[in-house]
């Protein structure tokens, strides 16, 4: 179990209690329940794996030591001798926290609520481990509300904020079904790439209707970070974010100092038109005399034998010698320079004579353009930002070293599987009973804290058996 002290000096090293307190209205009498204590219970509920109800909150906290009680205000003097805390009071002040965090009912969570959030989830992870690595593997799955869906053709029911959304199920029969409720987003730790294994904890998580994409919903949450004091690193996604348009997922990212290392969607891969005669394909630019089965290469498929991983791992080292090598980094605006492979002496071209004094162990150009354009006939061309924003990445895609580096995006399928473990904390429909987007984000939030702490504790556990 893990103690209330750690938990109180997560709550503590966040700063959310005293600037939750302050956005409360002052009521007549002092409140007997601080918002610090409903943290504490909040978090011992998860803590001990029960369901995220406030009643189960009350039992936590009511259930302390007599010492534990008295000092957190569940046992407070009040005129006609000690109170203990009641429920109604549990209830009261997690309805003024709610409130106060929450916004506009529009199944987005508000500045306040994310901010909260986002403090508790930095507290939780220790001094030592912030700058261990930058990269973060991000993913979404479902949460359902504990509502009932409306009646078709009515928009009524208990949790107006929720919507309908699709899943994927592995149990047998249809790969997909609907449900009630919301996504869950979140970003895991990973390990940097040939670097030190790191614990998995969870950095950043949000909530957004159904209605909302969840790609643009937690965007502006990883783009925040380095305002933050946090420098982003590689972002590793599946083809559900890189399918999205650019503006939405890998301008942003970019733009806040982030490499992305992702899947492409099948209609994302291979030839997508050219630029300046070169073809466009893979997040890359091609000599037009690339051929065709490099360029539609796909993945390495999963039950793959040793000698099929060579094989592919061969033809995507081919395949980068015709790539347009890069000879800048980007710009104000933006855009970068390239220059002909043959130029750059990965391959063999007749248009580039010097070409072909080179080793004949290099791709050789049989029959160059008979009209070649400009990436034959120019020393460089310019590729402004639009032409492979969507789909340019950190390693070629899909070689060995995007293989290697994509393969940690895992984690992130790992932290939802401790978060829906029975085990521990099932966040399945029943495990918050509360209504809106408020106070089950706050609650998830809560639970990744107390997962963030169960993680650490295995870490530091096999840390001390290896040495």
């Amino acid at each position: 179990m893990i103690p209330l002290a750690a938990l109180e000096e997560i709550i503590d090293a966040s700063g959310v209690a005293p600037r939750i307190e302050a956005m409360l209205p002052a009521g007549v009498r002092r409140r007997q329940l601080s918002v610090r204590t409903l943290l504490a219970g909040m978090c011992l509920t998860q803590a001990d794996g029960r369901p995220a109800h406030l009643t189960r909150v009350h039992q936590a906290l009511v259930s302390l030591s007599p010492d534990d009680q008295a000092r957190l205000g569940v046992i407070a003097d009040w005129k006609h001798g000690p109170h203990l805390l009641t429920y109604r009071q549990t209830e009261y002040t997690f309805g003024l926290v709610t409130a106060a965090l929450g916004g506009e009912p529009d199944g987005l969570p508000s500045p306040a609520l994310q901010a909260a959030c986002d403090d508790l989830l930095e507290a939780s992870i220790p001094q030592e481990l912030k700058h261990a690595s930058t990269s973060l593997a991000a993913d979404w799955t479902d949460l359902e509300s504990f509502s009932r869906p409306p009646p078709r053709g009515t928009s009524y029911c208990a949790d107006p904020e929720a919507s309908w959304g699709h899943r994927t199920v592995t149990r047998p029969g249809p790969e997909g079904e609907l449900f009630f409720g919301y996504y869950f987003s979140a970003a895991i730790m990973m390990p940097e790439e040939n670097g030190p294994a790191v614990p998995e904890l969870a950095r950043r998580a949000a909530l957004s209707a159904c209605r909302h994409d969840p790609v643009r919903a937690f965007a502006p949450v990883l783009t925040a970070m380095p305002g933050q004091g946090i420098p982003p690193g590689d972002i590793l996604a599946d083809s559900g974010y890189a399918h999205r348009d650019a503006t939405a997922w890998a301008i942003p990212l970019r733009a806040a100092g982030a490499q992305l290392v992702q899947d492409l969607h099948p209609h994302d891969r291979g030839p997508k038109g050219t630029h300046q005669g070169a073809i466009i394909s893979n997040g890359n630019l091609y000599c037009p005399r690339t051929p065709q089965s490099l360029l539609e290469l796909g993945p390495l498929a999963r039950d793959a034998t040793r000698e099929q991983a060579t094989e592919h791992d061969a033809k995507t080292a081919e395949a980068a010698r015709y790539k347009l090598g890069r000879l800048t980094s980007d710009d104000e605006d933006g855009c970068h320079r390239v220059q002909c492979p043959a130029a750059a002496g990965k391959i063999r071209c007749p248009l580039q004579p010097p070409s072909m004094r080179l080793d004949r162990d290099r791709p050789e150009i049989l029959q160059p353009p008979q009209d070649p354009q400009a990436c034959c006939t120019q020393q460089t061309i310019t590729v402004p930002p639009g032409v492979l924003a969507k789909t340019a990445q950190k390693h070629d895609y899909p070689s060995a070293a995007w293989r290697r580096s994509y393969a940690r995006r895992s984690g992130a399928e790992r932290g939802f599987a401790t978060a829906k473990d029975p085990a521990s904390n099932d966040i399945s429909r029943g495990w918050c009973r509360l209504m809106g987007l408020t106070p089950l984000m706050l609650f998830t939030a809560v639970l990744l804290v107390v997962r963030n702490q169960r993680i650490l504790a295995a870490w530091n556990a096999r840390q001390e058996e290896n040495q």
